[in-house]
């Protein structure tokens, strides 16, 4: 068993609950939790005991993104897409770096071979968006929000670009012009949340929830999974994705010409004052 230390991990009656550890940074993601929670991901494919696995996060708020903060090198992890070149000067090492640690996690955990369950409280901000759309149910609370607001850094959104399919495209563009906040009803009403529920009555019923996926045959739920997913990617899901990422490399190598920085600084502002808003 993987020692970990930002992620808990724990098998139920055939549920595996991954549970976000760092609630005194708002569960902010740096590198290490990414990679713990791959492999906590990994942990729950290859148990043959395991039928389902819910994602949830310690404390108030689910996540409040990416941790600007991280300042850990991309050496002190195992690379698992195929990317490299992650010290290369300039967007080459950037955009190695982003498609490797957002878009390369994210698309394997997406692809999980068993239903997966993201249990949200509280705020889901920017980077806490692309945690909770790789799964295939999210159950919210009455008083969740969801909010991508980095739009005022300069870039198009969260690395992980699953907006229009989650939002719808219009709702999506007022999200991401205005870094304004979804509701948790506004967002079931979007076909993006399954459930909404009282706060004290989260975790039950996401775990009623997977215990009734659990009374299926593991290889249905596999098919199942499969064949929506694969609907989904006839569409272009994943063309789209990586078309977004490309923007997202423009975008900072504007900021880098202008800002001499790969984001816009007067973002930071915009969001904090924001964040206070009603």
């Amino acid at each position: 068993m993987t020692d970990f230390s930002r992620v808990n991990y724990a098998v139920n009656d055939g549920v595996a609950r991954i549970t976000l550890d760092r609630a005194d940074v708002r569960n902010a993601q740096d590198k290490a939790m990414l990679y713990e929670l791959n492999d906590a991901f990994d942990l729950a494919a290859q148990d043959d005991e395991v039928k389902v696995v819910v994602l949830a996060a310690n404390g108030p708020h689910f996540s409040s993104g990416h941790d600007l903060a991280d300042r850990s090198e991309m050496d002190e992890f195992s690379p698992v897409t195929n990317w490299g070149g992650f010290a290369k000067p300039g967007a080459e090492g950037r955009q190695a770096l982003e498609e490797e640690i957002y878009l390369g996690l994210c698309w394997r955990w997406r692809n999980l071979p068993k239903p997966t369950i993201a249990e949200v409280q509280g705020k889901v901000i920017a980077g806490g968006l692309m945690l909770i759309w790789v799964c295939d149910l999210i159950v919210a609370t009455t008083e969740t929000t969801f909010s991508d607001p980095v739009v005022a850094f300069g870039v198009n959104g969260v690395e992980y670009f699953a907006h229009p399919w989650e939002f719808g495209p219009r709702k999506a563009k007022e999200l991401l012009f205005t870094g304004g906040r979804m509701t948790a009803q506004e967002a079931q009403s979007c076909g993006m949340v399954n459930h909404v529920v009282a706060n004290e009555e989260l975790s039950e019923f996401t775990d009623q929830l997977a215990a009734r996926i659990t009374q299926r045959p593991s290889m249905g739920l596999r098919l199942a999974k499969q064949s929506v997913n694969q609907a989904q990617d006839a569409q272009g899901f994943y063309s789209a994705l990586q078309a977004a990422m490309s923007l997202q490399q423009l975008g900072h190598a504007n900021n880098e010409i202008v800002h001499g920085r790969a984001v816009d600084p007067a973002g930071a502002v915009v969001i904090k004052r924001e964040a206070k808003l009603p």
